[in-house]
Protein backbone atom coordinates (compact mmCIF):
# COMPACT_ATOMS: atom_id res chain seq x y z
CA UNK A 1 0.00 0.00 0.00
CA UNK A 2 1.19 3.39 -0.91
CA UNK A 3 1.72 5.69 2.12
CA UNK A 4 0.82 9.18 1.42
CA UNK A 5 1.70 12.07 4.25
CA UNK A 6 -0.79 15.47 3.99
CA UNK A 7 0.63 18.19 5.04
CA UNK A 8 -1.72 21.42 5.28
CA UNK A 9 -4.46 18.87 6.01
CA UNK A 10 -6.82 20.95 7.80
CA UNK A 11 -6.24 23.83 5.77
CA UNK A 12 -8.68 24.59 2.56
CA UNK A 13 -7.36 22.58 0.16
CA UNK A 14 -5.77 20.12 1.97
CA UNK A 15 -9.65 19.53 2.75
CA UNK A 16 -10.48 19.15 -0.28
CA UNK A 17 -7.71 17.06 -1.45
CA UNK A 18 -8.24 14.86 1.80
CA UNK A 19 -11.98 14.14 1.31
CA UNK A 20 -10.80 12.72 -2.31
CA UNK A 21 -8.15 10.44 -0.98
CA UNK A 22 -10.24 9.04 1.67
CA UNK A 23 -12.14 7.42 -1.25
CA UNK A 24 -9.06 5.54 -2.47
CA UNK A 25 -6.51 2.61 -1.38
CA UNK A 26 -3.60 4.97 -0.55
CA UNK A 27 -2.70 5.18 3.73
CA UNK A 28 -3.09 8.78 3.97
CA UNK A 29 -1.02 10.36 7.13
CA UNK A 30 -2.81 13.86 8.43
CA UNK A 31 -0.23 16.99 9.24
CA UNK A 32 -2.01 20.02 10.57
CA UNK A 33 -0.49 22.65 12.84
CA UNK A 34 -3.67 24.52 13.79
CA UNK A 35 -5.99 24.03 16.22
CA UNK A 36 -8.77 25.87 13.81
CA UNK A 37 -7.49 23.26 11.52
CA UNK A 38 -7.73 19.86 13.30
CA UNK A 39 -11.24 20.45 14.03
CA UNK A 40 -11.89 21.27 10.86
CA UNK A 41 -9.97 17.87 9.61
CA UNK A 42 -12.21 15.91 12.14
CA UNK A 43 -14.78 17.47 11.55
CA UNK A 44 -15.01 16.95 7.64
CA UNK A 45 -13.15 13.90 6.69
CA UNK A 46 -12.99 12.46 10.43
CA UNK A 47 -9.59 11.89 10.49
CA UNK A 48 -6.76 12.60 13.43
CA UNK A 49 -3.92 15.11 12.81
CA UNK A 50 -0.26 13.06 13.59
CA UNK A 51 2.78 15.06 13.92
CA UNK A 52 4.87 15.33 10.72
CA UNK A 53 7.47 13.21 11.93
CA UNK A 54 5.38 10.18 12.33
CA UNK A 55 3.62 11.20 9.18
CA UNK A 56 6.72 10.89 7.12
CA UNK A 57 8.24 7.84 8.41
CA UNK A 58 7.70 5.46 5.89
CA UNK A 59 5.88 7.02 3.25
CA UNK A 60 6.19 6.81 -0.42
CA UNK A 61 4.90 10.43 -0.84
CA UNK A 62 4.36 13.64 0.66
CA UNK A 63 1.88 16.32 -0.58
CA UNK A 64 2.44 19.85 0.16
CA UNK A 65 -1.23 21.82 0.59
CA UNK A 66 0.28 24.95 2.15
CA UNK A 67 0.11 28.30 0.51
CA UNK A 68 3.32 29.22 -1.92
CA UNK A 69 4.87 31.68 0.37
CA UNK A 70 5.62 28.90 2.99
CA UNK A 71 6.36 26.67 0.56
CA UNK A 72 10.56 27.02 1.02
CA UNK A 73 10.26 27.36 4.78
CA UNK A 74 8.31 23.73 4.86
CA UNK A 75 10.27 22.05 2.42
CA UNK A 76 13.70 23.94 4.08
CA UNK A 77 12.73 21.70 7.57
CA UNK A 78 11.04 18.87 5.97
CA UNK A 79 13.30 17.39 2.57
CA UNK A 80 16.57 16.59 4.90
CA UNK A 81 14.06 14.64 7.07
CA UNK A 82 12.83 12.69 3.77
CA UNK A 83 14.49 8.83 3.36
CA UNK A 84 15.68 8.17 -0.41
CA UNK A 85 13.26 8.17 -3.08
CA UNK A 86 10.31 9.89 -1.22
CA UNK A 87 8.51 11.51 -3.68
CA UNK A 88 7.39 15.40 -2.95
CA UNK A 89 3.90 16.46 -4.18
CA UNK A 90 3.66 20.21 -4.53
CA UNK A 91 0.60 22.00 -6.09
CA UNK A 92 1.88 24.93 -7.65
CA UNK A 93 4.92 25.46 -9.81
CA UNK A 94 5.17 29.38 -8.19
CA UNK A 95 7.88 27.66 -5.85
CA UNK A 96 9.80 25.43 -7.54
CA UNK A 97 10.69 27.95 -10.32
CA UNK A 98 11.42 30.26 -8.44
CA UNK A 99 14.08 27.91 -6.71
CA UNK A 100 12.81 27.74 -3.58
CA UNK A 101 12.63 24.17 -3.17
CA UNK A 102 16.12 22.53 -1.56
CA UNK A 103 18.61 20.59 -3.61
CA UNK A 104 18.29 16.69 -2.84
CA UNK A 105 19.54 14.30 -5.66
CA UNK A 106 17.83 11.52 -4.11
CA UNK A 107 14.10 12.32 -4.25
CA UNK A 108 12.04 13.58 -5.96
CA UNK A 109 10.11 16.35 -6.56
CA UNK A 110 6.68 16.45 -8.32
CA UNK A 111 4.39 19.23 -9.43
CA UNK A 112 0.55 18.61 -9.93
CA UNK A 113 -2.20 21.83 -10.80
CA UNK A 114 -5.74 21.88 -11.56
CA UNK A 115 -7.45 23.39 -14.76
CA UNK A 116 -10.35 23.24 -13.19
CA UNK A 117 -13.71 22.24 -14.79
CA UNK A 118 -14.29 24.25 -18.27
CA UNK A 119 -16.80 27.21 -18.71
CA UNK A 120 -18.35 24.88 -21.15
CA UNK A 121 -19.51 22.45 -18.55
CA UNK A 122 -22.50 20.78 -20.37
CA UNK A 123 -22.82 17.98 -16.95
CA UNK A 124 -26.20 16.71 -16.03
CA UNK A 125 -26.53 16.81 -12.35
CA UNK A 126 -26.85 19.91 -10.00
CA UNK A 127 -23.69 18.69 -8.52
CA UNK A 128 -21.74 18.49 -11.65
CA UNK A 129 -23.06 22.46 -12.68
CA UNK A 130 -21.83 23.94 -9.30
CA UNK A 131 -18.42 22.30 -9.15
CA UNK A 132 -16.74 25.33 -10.34
CA UNK A 133 -13.45 24.50 -8.53
CA UNK A 134 -13.50 20.64 -9.12
CA UNK A 135 -12.40 17.81 -7.57
CA UNK A 136 -16.17 17.46 -5.93
CA UNK A 137 -18.29 16.32 -9.21
CA UNK A 138 -17.39 17.59 -12.42
CA UNK A 139 -14.70 16.36 -14.51
CA UNK A 140 -11.41 18.30 -15.05
CA UNK A 141 -7.71 18.07 -16.62
CA UNK A 142 -4.82 18.34 -14.71
CA UNK A 143 -1.41 19.41 -15.38
CA UNK A 144 1.87 17.47 -14.50
CA UNK A 145 5.63 18.35 -14.40
CA UNK A 146 8.26 15.67 -12.78
CA UNK A 147 10.97 18.06 -11.94
CA UNK A 148 13.24 15.42 -10.82
CA UNK A 149 13.34 12.38 -10.12
CA UNK A 150 13.09 9.05 -11.68
CA UNK A 151 10.90 8.26 -15.08
CA UNK A 152 8.78 5.31 -13.60
CA UNK A 153 8.12 7.83 -10.77
CA UNK A 154 5.62 10.11 -13.16
CA UNK A 155 3.19 7.35 -13.51
CA UNK A 156 2.77 7.62 -9.39
CA UNK A 157 2.23 11.05 -9.33
CA UNK A 158 -0.20 10.97 -12.55
CA UNK A 159 -1.73 8.27 -9.79
CA UNK A 160 -1.50 10.90 -7.35
CA UNK A 161 -3.13 13.96 -9.32
CA UNK A 162 -6.10 11.55 -10.55
CA UNK A 163 -7.07 10.63 -7.05
CA UNK A 164 -6.69 13.80 -5.11
CA UNK A 165 -8.08 16.08 -8.11
CA UNK A 166 -11.27 13.64 -9.17
CA UNK A 167 -12.95 13.46 -11.47
CA UNK A 168 -10.24 13.57 -13.47
CA UNK A 169 -10.71 13.01 -17.57
CA UNK A 170 -7.15 13.96 -19.19
CA UNK A 171 -3.36 14.59 -17.30
CA UNK A 172 -1.04 16.68 -19.32
CA UNK A 173 2.53 16.68 -19.13
CA UNK A 174 4.42 19.87 -19.15
CA UNK A 175 8.16 20.76 -17.87
CA UNK A 176 8.42 22.89 -14.86
CA UNK A 177 8.89 26.15 -16.98
CA UNK A 178 5.89 25.35 -18.82
CA UNK A 179 3.56 25.32 -16.11
CA UNK A 180 4.59 28.44 -14.48
CA UNK A 181 3.53 29.85 -18.25
CA UNK A 182 0.23 28.47 -17.31
CA UNK A 183 0.03 29.78 -14.22
CA UNK A 184 0.26 32.60 -13.13
CA UNK A 185 1.07 33.90 -16.66
CA UNK A 186 -1.66 32.69 -18.66
CA UNK A 187 -4.66 31.79 -15.51
CA UNK A 188 -3.65 34.82 -13.37
CA UNK A 189 -1.54 37.10 -14.82
CA UNK A 190 -3.49 37.72 -18.26
CA UNK A 191 -7.64 35.71 -17.52
CA UNK A 192 -7.77 36.76 -13.87
CA UNK A 193 -6.81 40.65 -14.85
CA UNK A 194 -9.02 41.12 -17.58
CA UNK A 195 -11.93 39.26 -16.06
CA UNK A 196 -11.33 41.94 -12.96
CA UNK A 197 -11.26 44.72 -16.27
CA UNK A 198 -14.84 42.91 -17.37
CA UNK A 199 -16.30 43.01 -14.32
CA UNK A 200 -15.35 46.74 -13.43
CA UNK A 201 -16.87 47.29 -17.45
CA UNK A 202 -20.30 45.92 -16.07
CA UNK A 203 -20.15 48.23 -12.78
CA UNK A 204 -19.49 51.04 -15.30
CA UNK A 205 -22.91 50.25 -17.33
CA UNK A 206 -24.94 49.75 -14.18
CA UNK A 207 -24.05 53.26 -13.24
CA UNK A 208 -25.67 54.58 -16.62
CA UNK A 209 -28.89 53.31 -15.02
CA UNK A 210 -28.95 49.22 -16.28
CA UNK A 211 -29.76 47.20 -13.33
CA UNK A 212 -26.87 45.01 -12.35
CA UNK A 213 -28.82 41.61 -12.79
CA UNK A 214 -29.46 43.06 -16.39
CA UNK A 215 -25.99 44.07 -16.73
CA UNK A 216 -24.78 40.68 -15.43
CA UNK A 217 -26.88 38.41 -17.27
CA UNK A 218 -26.23 40.37 -20.61
CA UNK A 219 -21.99 40.09 -19.77
CA UNK A 220 -22.11 36.65 -18.82
CA UNK A 221 -24.37 35.26 -21.34
CA UNK A 222 -22.28 36.96 -24.20
CA UNK A 223 -19.57 35.29 -22.85
CA UNK A 224 -20.80 32.22 -22.90
CA UNK A 225 -21.18 32.45 -26.69
CA UNK A 226 -18.40 34.62 -27.40
CA UNK A 227 -16.11 32.46 -25.81
CA UNK A 228 -17.56 29.51 -27.62
CA UNK A 229 -16.98 30.69 -31.02
CA UNK A 230 -13.46 32.29 -29.77
CA UNK A 231 -12.28 28.78 -28.67
CA UNK A 232 -13.78 27.10 -31.23
CA UNK A 233 -15.82 25.16 -29.14
CA UNK A 234 -18.88 25.73 -31.51
CA UNK A 235 -18.66 26.76 -35.28
CA UNK A 236 -19.53 30.00 -35.94
CA UNK A 237 -18.62 33.73 -37.14
CA UNK A 238 -19.16 37.11 -35.76
CA UNK A 239 -20.90 39.90 -37.37
CA UNK A 240 -19.50 42.42 -38.95
CA UNK A 241 -20.04 45.35 -36.41
CA UNK A 242 -18.82 42.60 -34.02
CA UNK A 243 -15.60 42.57 -35.78
CA UNK A 244 -15.70 46.51 -35.84
CA UNK A 245 -15.63 46.36 -32.57
CA UNK A 246 -13.02 44.25 -31.59
CA UNK A 247 -10.92 46.04 -33.99
CA UNK A 248 -11.64 49.41 -32.34
CA UNK A 249 -11.48 47.84 -28.59
CA UNK A 250 -8.26 45.96 -28.92
CA UNK A 251 -5.94 48.35 -29.51
CA UNK A 252 -7.64 50.32 -26.90
CA UNK A 253 -7.91 48.41 -23.84
CA UNK A 254 -4.43 46.42 -24.36
CA UNK A 255 -0.55 47.99 -24.45
CA UNK A 256 1.28 47.33 -27.86
CA UNK A 257 3.35 45.23 -25.56
CA UNK A 258 1.09 43.44 -23.26
CA UNK A 259 2.64 39.91 -24.58
CA UNK A 260 6.05 40.87 -22.56
CA UNK A 261 4.14 39.29 -19.46
CA UNK A 262 5.07 35.95 -21.44
CA UNK A 263 8.87 36.53 -21.35
CA UNK A 264 10.90 34.28 -19.84
CA UNK A 265 12.17 37.02 -17.35
CA UNK A 266 9.13 38.17 -16.83
CA UNK A 267 7.28 34.52 -16.16
CA UNK A 268 10.28 34.21 -13.70
CA UNK A 269 9.93 37.85 -11.96
CA UNK A 270 6.45 37.20 -11.31
CA UNK A 271 6.32 34.04 -9.62
CA UNK A 272 9.14 35.46 -7.33
CA UNK A 273 6.75 38.23 -6.59
CA UNK A 274 4.03 35.40 -5.69
CA UNK A 275 6.32 33.52 -3.40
Amino acid sequence: MTVVALFGAGGKMGVRLGKNLVKTDFDVRHVEVSDAGRERLKAEIGADAVDADSAIKGADVVILAVPDTVIGKVTENLVPKLAPGTMVVILDAAAPHAGFLPERADITYFISHPCHPVIFNYGKTEAELNDHFGGIAAPQGVVNALMQGPEEHYALGDRIARAIYAPVNNTYRCTVEQLAYLEPGLSETVCASLLVVMREAMDEVVKTGVSRECARDFLLGHMNILAAVIFEEIEGVFSDACNKAIEFGVPVLMRDDWKRVFERDEILDSVKRIT
